[in-house]
């Protein structure tokens, strides 16, 4: 059963220039995609591509001059954009989590963890103070902290980066969430600690039933840990789909090059990684296909607007070129 579903988002920066005319960044610009229950969907693309900007337009987190303007974030039968602020604070941290890159900065260095965790535990439910600290307690324990009755009086200082990212799962584990969204979770981790995390969330989709949503660069973490993916780029989802059918047969060529261009497979390439460049003006997106000024197979076609098309069970790509792709890249 699909707990998430976004469709045709839409999310602009809206700023003025010196003239004091209004300047408009399109920064997601139609995305759609859908996350069940128990299932762990991998966001992949580079830095500016819009992963975080699309999980902070579904919390409804923006600041100015950030806004969504168009698209439906549907949570479990509910329309988020048409929820009051109040509703909306009350669903964060209840039934969606978020847990971010950078753990110091979410916890508050002048408060004990304890406390911290009984906050956003009582925050969202009538339980009492002790009631909240068992339970911080126990969540504690579940997430591989040692001795969690003494870590309650712990400052966040005194925690190592792992510890420390430990307790933001913890914090969102307080309430049973049914969506949790991990922006880029183990940044900054050794490798060690890294792969503790990820099997944590993957023992929490598989214990719990928890929809998990994984923001990451690192293609080697969706690989291992997802079941879906899906590649943003200039704030589109360009592909998706089963994560082994987008490995093994990409059909866009940006998936294709951000997968030719791992570790691994730079090291079997006999040929030169296509697709470098910069992303496009968000000011004066192109048309039709945002990658076309990067692509080895653009033409005129690609100046048309292009949609999602089926290219395997259940995996999707926006590209004029499909067939092109796939049997010419190394050509």
């Amino acid at each position: 059963m699909t707990l998430l579903r976004v469709k045709d988002l839409h999310t602009h920066f809206i700023s003025r220039n010196l003239d004091n005319e209004i300047r408009i960044a399109t920064a997601l610009n139609g995305v759609s995609f859908e996350l069940s229950r128990g299932e762990v969907l991998g966001l992949v693309g580079e830095t500016g591509a819009g992963k975080s900007l699309t999980a902070y337009s579904i919390m409804n987190l923006l600041k100015p001059p950030a806004r969504v303007v168009g698209g439906t974030v549907e949570f479990d039968g509910r329309n988020l954009r048409d929820l009051q602020s109040d509703d909306m604070n009350s669903l964060r941290g209840s039934e969606i989590a978020m847990v971010v890159q950078n753990p110091r900065s979410s916890l508050d260095p002048l408060t004990r963890i304890g406390e911290q965790l009984v906050r956003v535990h009582t925050a969202h439910s009538d339980a009492t103070a002790a009631t909240a600290r068992a339970r911080a307690v126990e969540i504690l324990g579940s997430v591989g902290i040692p001795a969690p009755e003494e870590r309650m009086q712990a400052w966040p200082h005194e925690l190592s980066g792992g510890m420390a990212q430990r307790v933001l799962i913890a914090m969102a584990l307080m309430n049973e969430p049914k969506l949790i969204i991990a922006d880029e979770p183990t940044t900054g981790l050794d490798v060690t600690v890294q792969a503790q995390i990820l099997d944590l969330l993957r023992e929490l989709v598989e214990t719990r039933n928890v929809a998990v949503m994984i923001i990451t660069h690192d293609l080697g973490i969706v690989a291992h840990y997802c079941q879906r993916m899906a590649v943003m780029f200039a704030g589109r989802i360009v592909e998706t789909g089963n994560v082994n059918s987008v490995f093994d047969n990409p059909a866009h060529p940006y998936t294709r090059t951000l997968i030719d261009a791992t570790p691994e497979r730079l090291r079997d390439l006999k040929h030169k990684v296509h697709g470098g460049g910069a992303p496009p003006n968000l000011y004066n997106l192109p048309t039709g296909c945002h990658y076309v000024e990067r692509c080895r197979f653009a033409d005129d076609v690609c100046n048309d607007p292009v949609a999602m098309e089926e290219v395997g069970a259940a995996h999707f790509a926006m590209c004029s070129h499909i067939s092109a792709v796939r049997d010419g890249w190394l050509s």
